[in-house]
């Protein structure tokens, strides 16, 4: 007996084919041929990108931990070696912190490269400067000038008890005494390029500044270049230090130019009274 409101299949059956797949993965596309070729394209491009990227990256890391790092320029200390302690440009003696009473630093000459210009050996300068002083002194004595060696070399020793102790008995100030005298260490006789001239007819001139008036000194102010020697301290000299027509170094080689060409270019200094 057919009851009524009922049909006659199963509302479940199986019979239609499809109906077990869920309608939302039926109705999914898959992927063409087509579509795979135009995606590989892009996925190499892609790729060559990113790795391009991570190999600059690389290379500039390693090249940061490879490449030699430029070490940071530091100013060259003073030297007070002869050659090259004296080079240099312009500077203000308050400035230098080797400066001493407006005095330069100087190092002192090797025994072994001294030479004797006096007839009794005691009076010594550098080989290349004696040789120059020796044939000066020839050269005006032709012309009737006696040139005499007062002062050459001195050590530091030497000029400490010149300076202290003939300061002392002039009861001068360590500022009046530099103008007279340089302090130990800082004196152009260290050098061995430094000699005092006095003229051998009036030796009652010699270390005065009368000296000036002498024959010798108008020779050496007309010949003296010639054998590559200056007056160290002419008048209103820059380093301050007082008139001493009797004082001249020698200049004639690259040492002695260099170990006295800062003292040219410093600025004036005034040495109290």
């Amino acid at each position: 007996m057919n009851n009524p409101g009922f049909s006659e299949k199963p509302q479940n059956s199986s019979a239609e084919s499809g109906d077990e797949i869920p309608p939302a993965l039926r109705d999914t596309p898959e992927a063409t041929p087509n579509q795979v070729r135009h995606l590989q394209p892009m996925v190499l491009v892609i790729g060559g990108v990113v790795g391009f990227i991570m190999l600059a990256v690389i290379s500039g890391f390693l090249f940061f931990l490879t490449a030699p790092k430029k070490a940071a320029i530091q100013p060259s200390p003073t030297s007070s070696t002869p050659g090259n302690a004296q080079s240099g440009t312009s500077v203000n003696p308050q400035d230098n912190a080797d400066t001493v009473l407006s005095h330069l630093p100087y190092a002192e000459a090797p025994e072994s490269e001294l030479a004797s210009i006096s007839r009794d050996g005691r009076i010594k300068m550098r080989k290349a400067a004696a040789q120059k002083y020796q044939a000066m002194v020839q050269a005006a004595r032709s012309a009737g000038v006696i040139l005499v060696p007062i002062s050459g070399f001195r050590s530091v020793k030497d000029q400490e008890q010149l300076f202290f102790e003939v300061g002392a008995q002039r009861n001068q100030t360590p500022a009046q005494r530099a103008a007279l005298s340089a302090p130990p260490g800082h004196s152009e006789h260290h050098t061995g390029y430094a000699v005092d001239i006095g003229d051998g007819a009036t030796p009652a001139t010699n270390l005065q500044t009368t000296f000036d008036k002498t024959k010798a000194y108008q020779w050496l102010e007309a010949n003296a270049a010639r054998y590559s020697f200056e007056m160290s301290f002419p008048k209103d000299n820059p380093q301050g230090v007082s008139y001493e027509p009797w004082h001249w170094r020698f200049v004639g080689d690259r040492d002695s130019l260099e170990t006295f060409y800062k003292a040219k270019n410093i600025k004036p200094a005034k040495i109290p009274q």
